[in-house]
C-alpha cells in the first residue's frame, strides 16, 4: 500500500534490507529473512524479531523508497506484504511518474512532486477504506481491553492504540500502547510475564524519537526519573505525532483550562479524538506559517499550480482555505507564498470549462490564476460564499494600501498618536544628499521595484528575493508598513476597526497592579531617545501598554514589553504598534510575557541544542552550556534590542518579523561563532560576559541615516577603541549564510520537545523549595510529603495546574475529607471550621504549609496537640459561622499574582515564631463546649469501642459541669446582686473570662437557678478531664496509617480527573 512519505533514518542501523530493483529515483527493497536465501545470521535475527510481533506490528517485507541522485535522504512511499503487491506499485511508478520527472530542473522539485502525488493517492484510497484505529468494531474491542487491564475510571477517553515493543532492560516486550486523554499506557503478556505501565501526560519530562545500534528508530519517554523506550511501530512517525499532540494538549491545559474553548473538537477532554487532534495540529501549523489570527482554522486544501507573473512559470503548491483567508504555498523549493484576505477578493472567474482552472481577482487590479485544481468548481463556490460573508463597507476603497492606513482610525481619540514617533522626532530631509541618505533612497527604490513585480500590501508574493531584501536592511520609511505585513498584524487591525480606541477609553484612569508596573517602567524605555524624553512618546507608550493589559489580563504587563513597544512606536503608528505587540505576545513569542517566561526558557533550550549541533568546538571547551542560557535571556526577551545599539537592533527586528524566532536563533549562533576564539580562551563566565558585551557595543549600522544622538541612545558603552566595528548587515548576512538551513519546522519540533522538560524542571524546583520549608515543621517522610504535594496540586482538574498553590474552601473541603483520619469532616460545617482555623491570614485561601500542618497534627501530633486542634475548632475565628455559611473574606480565584518567593519567606519566618502554649488559649463557653462534645461523638462513631468512648465523653462532660457548679457556689456569697441583670443581658465572651477557672464575682450572682447562668471551661480543665479517661487517650494515641489514606485519595482524584 502507499505510505505517507516519511524520511528514513539509516544511521546506526543494521543492513536489514536487500535491494531488488532500482533506478535513478526509486529503490525496491526486500527485508532480509524473507524470500530466497534467508539472509544468514542477519536474516535469522530479523526473522526472529518479526516472529514475536503480531500481525498488526510486523514490518512489511517489501518497500519502495524515493531518492534523488544528489541527495543522501531516502523517503518511504510504499510497502507490501507480497512481492506481487509491491511490483504493482513499482510498475505504476514506472508508467505514471518516471516520464514526468524529466521536466523538473532541481531535486527539491522532484521530491516535492513525488510526495504530492503519493499523498493524493493515499487520499483517494482513504475515501473507500478505514484505517485500523478508525474501525468501530476493533476500536470497541481495544477499549474493553484498555478498561480491563488498567482499571482507570470508565470516563477516561481512549484516543488511539498501537502495537509495539517496550524495552524492559535489554529485552523487548511485545504488546499494545494505549494513548488516552490523560495517560500513556502499555500492556504486554508473554510466557506468563505481565508488563503493565501507566504514565500521566503531565508527568512526562521528555518525549523524543531516538536511534540506537539495535533498532533504527524508537520513541523515548522520560517520566518520574525513568527512561522508557518503545519501538517496532508499523508507522512510528504517526504514533510519535499523536503522542506529541496529546502531551502538548495536556501541557496547554496545565496553563489554561480555557485555551481550547474555541475549538469544539478539543474543548471537552471526554470527547477528544485522534482526528480532532490532527485537525487542530494542521490548523496550528497553517496559522503559524501564514501568520494568521488564532480564530482561523484550516478548512480546505487543494493541490494546484499558481501562475507566477514575475517568473513566468507555474509553481506547484497547495491552496489552503480558512474562514477568512485564501493562502497558497509552493512545494517546489521556490519558497513562494501568498496570503489573500477574503475581504480583498472582488471576483472569482472560471476561464474555461474543461481547464480545471480559476482566477481570483483582488482589489488593486490584480489577479491570481490557479490551474490543475481537481475540485475547482467546489473551490470557486467556497471562495464566493466566503467573500460574500467577509465583505464589509470599510473595505470598499480602491487602493488596498489606503485601506490598511484607514481602518480603525475613523473613531480614534484625538489623544491617540497617528504618526510614528520617528516621523515626528526625526523627519527625513529631502534635500539632504549625503551618502547615507542616498543609500537609503536606493533601498527604497529596490523595494518599490519589488512591489511593482510582486505586489504590495496584504496580497503580496513572499519569495526568496523578499528575504534577501530584508537581510540587506529595510528602509526607515517602509519599516512600519512591512512589520505590519510580515507579522500579520495588518489583518488583525483591518478586522477590528475601532477596537484599540475602545480599549484606550476603557483603560483610561484605571488603577491595577499592571498599570502601577507600567508607570514605574515608562521612563526606563529607551530613556536617551528624544521621543521618550517628551510627553508625546511617554503618553503613547502608556496607552499602548495599558490597552494591552486591558485586552489580555492573563499577561497584563511584564518587563521587556516596554522596551519592545518603544521600538515599535518609533516606526509604527500608535494603533499599529498595539497590533504588532499583540502579534508578538500572542503568536510569534508564545508564553514569553508571563510570570514564568516559559516561552523564553523553552527557546533557550532550543538554542542550547543548536549550539551543540552547530558549534561543536565551543561545546568541547564549555561543556556546561547553562551559561549561554543566562546570557541569552535578554536576547530573546527583547529581540537583541537591550544589548545592541538601536540603529542596529531594528535590523534584527526586521528579520524577526519575517522569519520569526528562527532569525533570533540564527543571529545568536552567529554572535557566538564570531567570538569563538575569544570565548574558548576565556577563563570564567565573567570574562565571557565581558567579551560579549564589548562585542555588542562594537556593532554598528554604517548605512543608518539616524543622527548620532539617536544612534548612541542604546549603546551601553562608548569605549569602542579596542574593538573593530562589526556592521549589523554583515552579521545578519553571515547568520543567514551559515545557519539559514535551519528549518522553522525543526525549531517548532524542538520547542515542543523542550517545553515539557522546561515546565517540569520549573515545577520540580518549586516543589523542592516548598517541601524543604514544610519538612521542617511536620513529621511526615519525604515520600509522604511528595504524595501530599501531588494531591494538593491535582485537587481540582477544572483549574490550571500550574496556578494551584492555594486552596479555596470549595477545593479544600473534599481533599481534606479524603485525608483526615477519623471522618471528622463528614459535615460541611465542620470542614468550614477547619478551613477557617488553618487560614491564618484570613484571606479565604489555604496554602500547602497550612494544609500540611493540619494533616500532620491529626496524624503525628501528641494527644495534647490533637486535643488542642479540636478545641480551637470551636473557638473564633473557626467557630464563627455566618448565618448564610459564606466565607466573607474569600477573594475571587485568580485575582492578582501569586508570589511564591514571598510565601516561602513567610513560611520561614513563621517557623521562628514562639510556639503557642495551652495557657494562651481562650476559654470555651457553653455553646462551644456543647458543639465540642458533639464533635467527639462524631469522631468516635463507628469505632469498635464506640460505647466505651461515648460513656467516657459523658463522664467527662458531667465531671466538668459539677466542677463548674462547685466553683460557682463557692463564689456566690461575694457576688453583688446588681450584677445579675447585666450578666443575663450580656453573656460573657471567652475574652472576658480568660484569667480564672470560674467566673469572678462580677460574672455570677444569686440568680434563680444554675441553668440561667453561662459557664465556661479552660483548655487545662478539658485536657485534665480527658486524660483521666484511658479509652479516649488510647483512641487518640492509636497510630493511623496515612499511606492508606493517601492511596485512597489518589484513586478518588483519578476518577475526578478522568471526568473533567
Amino acid at each position: 500500500m502507499w505510505l505517507k512519505p516519511e524520511e528514513i533514518l539509516l544511521k546506526n542501523a543494521f543492513k536489514l534490507w536487500v535491494t531488488e530493483k532500482d533506478n535513478e529515483y526509486f529503490v525496491l527493497q526486500r527485508r532480509r529473512g524473507y524470500g530466497e536465501g534467508g539472509g544468514g545470521l542477519t536474516g535469522l535475527l530479523v526473522g526472529t524479531l518479526d516472529t514475536v510481533l503480531d500481525s498488526t506490528s510486523k514490518v512489511a517485507p517489501f518497500r519502495i523508497l524515493h531518492h534523488t541522485p544528489d541527495s543522501q535522504v531516502y523517503w518511504s512511499i510504499a510497502c507490501g506484504a507480497t512481492k506481487e503487491e509491491i511490483v504493482q506499485h513499482w510498475e505504476w511508478l514506472q508508467q505514471n511518474i518516471m516520464r514526468t520527472l524529466s521536466v523538473f530542473d532541481s531535486s527539491d522539485d522532484i521530491t516535492s512532486f513525488v510526495q504530492g502525488k503519493i499523498r493524493g493517492l493515499i487520499a483517494e484510497e482513504g475515501k473507500s477504506s478505514l484505517v485500523l484505529e478508525e474501525d468501530p468494531e476493533k476500536f470497541r474491542e481495544a477499549l474493553l481491553r484498555f478498561e480491563k487491564w488498567f482499571e482507570l475510571p470508565r470516563k477516561e477517553k481512549l484516543v488511539t492504540y498501537y502495537s509495539c515493543s517496550y524495552w524492559k532492560g535489554r529485552v523487548p516486550c511485545q504488546g499494545w500502547l494505549y494513548l488516552s486523554t490523560n495517560f500513556l499506557c502499555f500492556y504486554s503478556y508473554l510466557l506468563g510475564a505481565e508488563v503493565k505501565l501507566v504514565m500521566s501526560w503531565d508527568e512526562i519530562w521528555r518525549l523524543e524519537k531516538t536511534t540506537n545500534v539495535i533498532l533504527t528508530e524508537s520513541i523515548h519517554v522520560l517520566a518520574n526519573g525513568e527512561d522508557h523506550y518503545f519501538s517496532m511501530f508499523l508507522h512510528l512517525n504517526e504514533t510519535f505525532i499523536i503522542m506529541e499532540q496529546l502531551a502538548d494538549y495536556s501541557v496547554k491545559r496545565l496553563f489554561d483550562k480555557e485555551s481550547f474553548q474555541g475549538e469544539p473538537a478539543l474543548s471537552d477532554p471526554l470527547q477528544l479524538t485522534k482526528r480532532g487532534l490532527e485537525t487542530h495540529a494542521r490548523s496550528e501549523q497553517f496559522r503559524a506559517f501564514f501568520r494568521l489570527p488564532k480564530e482561523e482554522n484550516l478548512l480546505e486544501v487543494h493541490e494546484s499550480f499558481l501562475w507566477v507573473p514575475f517568473s513566468h512559470f507555474n509553481t506547484l503548491g497547495k491552496i489552503c482555505v480558512s474562514e477568512n483567508y485564501l493562502c497558497f504555498a509552493s512545494q517546489d523549493g521556490s519558497q513562494c507564498h501568498v496570503i489573500i484576505p477574503m475581504r480583498e477578493v472582488i471576483n472569482v472567474e472560471k476561464p474555461e470549462s474543461g481547464s480545471r482552472a480559476l482566477t481570483v481577482c483582488v482589489r488593486g487590479k490584480r489577479a491570481l490564476r490557479f490551474s490543475e485544481v481537481r475540485d475547482y468548481e467546489r473551490l470557486a463556490s467556497s471562495i464566493r460564499s466566503r467573500c460574500g460573508i467577509a465583505a464589509s463597507p470599510q473595505h470598499s476603497a480602491d487602493n488596498p494600501e489606503d485601506v490598511t492606513l484607514m481602518v480603525g482610525q475613523k473613531d480614534a481619540l484625538k489623544a491617540v498618536s497617528t504618526e510614528a514617533l520617528m516621523t515626528v522626532f526625526h523627519p527625513q530631509d529631502v534635500e539632504n544628499l549625503d551618502p547615507k541618505m542616498l543609500k537609503e533612497k536606493m533601498k527604497e527604490q529596490s523595494w518599490n521595484i519589488h512591489f511593482s513585480e510582486y505586489g504590495r500590501g496584504t496580497s503580496m508574493f513572499f519569495t526568496k528575493k523578499t528575504r534577501d531584501l530584508i537581510v540587506r536592511g529595510v528602509p526607515e520609511a517602509l519599516r512600519g508598513e512591512l512589520w505590519m505585513l510580515f507579522s500579520g498584524a495588518v489583518n488583525d487591525m483591518a478586522t477590528h476597526p475601532g477596537y484599540y480606541t475602545e480599549l484606550v477609553e476603557q483603560s483610561l484612569g484605571t488603577s491595577t497592579l499592571a498599570t502601577d508596573e507600567i508607570e514605574r517602567d515608562l521612563h526606563r524605555s529607551l530613556p536617551e531617545h528624544p521621543a521618550f524624553q517628551s510627553d508625546t512618546g511617554i503618553s503613547a507608550l502608556r496607552r499602548v501598554l495599558t490597552a494591552y493589559a486591558c485586552r489580555n489580563p492573563k499577561i497584563g504587563y511584564c518587563q521587556a514589553m516596554n522596551i519592545l513597544t518603544s521600538v515599535l512606536l518609533l516606526y509604527a503608528k500608535e494603533e499599529e504598534a498595539f497590533w504588532l505587540l499583540v502579534a508578538v505576545c500572542e503568536r510569534m513569542l508564545p508564553d514569553y510575557f508571563n510570570r514564568r517566561i516559559i516561552g523564553a526558557l523553552v527557546d533557550q533550550a532550543v538554542f542550547e541544542e543548536l549550539i551543540r549541533e552547530q558549534l561543536p568546538q565551543l561545546v568541547e571547551h564549555m561543556t556546561d552550556l547553562s551559561f549561554f542560557s543566562s546570557v541569552s535571556l535578554s536576547w530573546f526577551l527583547t529581540l537583541f534590542i537591550s544589548v545592541l545599539p538601536i540603529e542596529s537592533a531594528v535590523n534584527v527586528v526586521d528579520c524577526f518579523f519575517y522569519d520569526g524566532i528562527k532569525a533570533i536563533l540564527q543571529l545568536g549562533l552567529a554572535v557566538l561563532d564570531y567570538n569563538m576564539e575569544a570565548l574558548i580562551s576565556c577563563q570564567d563566565d565573567a570574562e565571557a560576559v565581558t567579551i560579549l558585551n564589548k562585542f555588542f557595543d562594537s556593532v554598528t549600522n554604517k548605512d543608518s541615516p539616524l543622527p548620532p544622538t539617536v544612534q548612541q541612545a542604546s549603546v551601553g558603552s562608548n569605549d569602542k577603541a579596542s574593538h573593530v566595528n562589526v556592521d549589523i548587515s554583515e552579521l545578519i548576512r553571515e547568520a543567514y549564510e551559515k545557519y539559514g538551513h535551519i528549518r522553522s519546522e525543526e525549531v517548532e519540533s524542538s520547542r515542543k520537545r523542550n517545553k515539557l522538560y522546561v515546565i517540569q524542571t520549573l515545577e520540580d524546583t518549586t516543589k523542592q523549595n516548598v517541601l524543604r520549608v514544610v519538612s521542617q515543621e511536620v513529621k511526615f517522610s519525604a515520600s509522604q510529603l511528595d504524595e501530599l504535594y501531588y494531591l494538593f496540586k491535582h485537587h481540582d482538574p477544572s483549574l490550571a495546574y500550574l496556578e494551584q498553590y492555594q486552596l479555596g474552601f470549595q477545593q479544600f473541603s473534599p481533599l481534606f475529607s479524603l485525608l483526615e483520619p477519623w471522618a471528622l469532616c463528614t459535615s460541611g460545617t465542620l470542614s468550614l471550621w477547619v478551613f477557617r482555623l488553618i487560614d491564618e491570614n484570613q484571606d479565604g485561601l489555604v496554602n500547602f504549609k497550612e494544609f500540611c500542618w493540619a494533616v500532620d497534627t491529626l496524624y503525628r501530633g501528641s494527644f495534647t496537640n490533637k486535643l488542642k486542634f479540636l478545641f480551637k475548632l470551636h473557638l473564633p475565628p473557626a467557630f464563627d459561622l455566618p448565618e448564610d455559611g459564606v466565607i466573607r473574606k474569600s477573594p475571587e480565584r485568580g485575582r492578582g499574582k501569586v508570589d511564591l518567593q514571598a510565601y516561602l519567606k513567610q513560611w520561614q519566618d513563621e517557623i521562628l515564631k514562639k510556639e503557642e502554649t495551652i495557657k494562651d488559649l481562650p476559654r470555651i463557653n457553653q455553646t462551644q463546649f456543647i458543639q465540642f462534645s458533639k464533635t467527639l461523638y462524631n469522631i468516635f462513631h463507628g469505632d469498635p469501642e464506640e460505647e466505651t468512648l461515648y460513656r467516657a465523653v459523658a463522664h467527662v462532660t458531667s465531671l466538668l459541669l459539677r466542677m463548674e457548679e462547685v466553683g460557682r457556689r463557692l463564689q456566690e456569697p461575694s457576688s453583688p446582686p446588681e450584677s445579675t441583670k447585666s450578666h443575663e443581658e450580656a453573656p460573657p465572651t471567652p475574652e472576658s473570662s480568660d484569667t480564672s477557672s470560674t467566673h469572678s464575682t462580677q460574672d455570677a450572682g444569686p440568680g434563680p437557678g444554675p441553668l440561667e447562668v453561662d459557664w465556661s471551661f479552660s483548655f487545662e480543665q478539658v485536657l485534665a478531664s480527658l486524660l483521666n479517661e484511658p479509652s479516649i487517650v488510647c483512641f487518640f494515641d492509636r497510630p493511623v496509617s496515612i499511606q492508606t489514606r493517601l492511596d485512597h485519595a489518589k484513586a478518588a482524584q483519578l476518577k475526578v480527573k478522568a471526568s473533567k
